[in-house]
Parts: structure tokens; C-alpha cells; sequence
């Protein structure tokens, strides 16, 4: 597969609509803060999150990044 086949079928793999975000851990690496998340969603975007020491639920630290 090339990557322009490759590219195509990522395009048509995202949502026309807006969409409720699953997030899924790309990477991760502990800082002095806590765990910084590198995510992806399933429709391409991406977006950098913080999760504190102590806490459940990580604070998205960017907003959604273009594919």
C-alpha cells in the first residue's frame, strides 16, 4: 500500500459529523506533574493530556490536533 492509499483510507474512515471523541494512549511518559498522554482518536485528531498525580481523569492540556 502507498502512502496516498494509505492517506485515502484514513479520509474515508472519518466521521461527516461530530462525534463524541475515543480517546485511546498512543504514549505515555511520567513527568514531576504526573503522566503526560499522548492520545488518538479512531477519526485521526490527536491531543496531548495531563493526568496529575492522585487524579482519575486527565485535563487535556491542547486542544484537538489535525490528523
Amino acid at each position: 500500500m502507498t502512502r496516498l492509499e494509505s492517506t485515502r483510507q484514513r479520509q474515508t474512515a472519518i466521521p461527516k459529523t461530530p462525534h463524541e471523541h475515543g480517546w485511546s494512549v498512543e504514549s505515555r511518559h511520567a513527568t514531576s506533574l504526573g503522566v503526560v498522554l499522548y492520545v488518538r482518536c479512531a477519526c485521526g485528531v490527536r491531543r496531548v493530556d495531563l493526568r496529575r498525580t492522585g487524579d482519575v481523569v486527565p485535563d487535556a492540556l491542547t486542544p484537538t490536533l489535525p490528523r
